[in-house]
């Protein structure tokens, strides 16, 4: 049986997870809570080297900020995405104004700016307040859905 490393949003504990279990709403095994809870999780100082190193699935972080219309008007298209994705991606926000070390590490120019993120290593970026349309078939293209 294969197994899938995930780390709780709550706790971000890793949990070892049988993967043809992950569609089953799999509990933390350490804080009790869901592990895919149909939103994105937020990234900080404390987590991101969790998330990003000891997620198997990919990652997938919307960097933005509060004064950011263009990022206020996408928000409501990564929370879908999150919904429709899961457990097949981890998505999850990063606040450049919250965090501006970790958005001056990615050298964050523009936001909205998506990075999607396998195993700890950045594998693609788009820039821009995109349609879930637009977004579906970017994923695709990256052989995430």
């Amino acid at each position: 049986m294969s197994t899938t490393n995930v780390t709780c949003p709550k706790c971000n504990a890793t949990n070892r997870l049988p993967t043809d279990r992950l569609t089953h709403k799999p509990n933390c095994g350490k804080c009790k809570k869901a592990i895919f809870i149909g939103k994105p999780m937020e990234l900080t100082s404390a987590n991101v080297a969790a998330v990003l190193n000891h997620n198997e699935i990919p990652v997938l972080v919307d960097c933005w900020a509060p004064w950011c219309g263009p990022c206020k008007s996408f928000a409501p298209v990564f929370e879908q995405a999150a919904k429709e994705f899961e457990p097949h991606l981890r998505l999850a926000k990063l606040n450049t104004e919250a965090q501006k070390p970790i958005a001056g590490r990615w050298k964050i120019q523009s936001i909205p700016t998506l990075i999607l993120f396998r195993q700890g290593k950045e594998v693609a970026r788009l820039s821009g307040a995109v349609p879930l349309a637009q977004l579906k078939k970017w994923l695709s293209q990256q052989r995430v859905i």
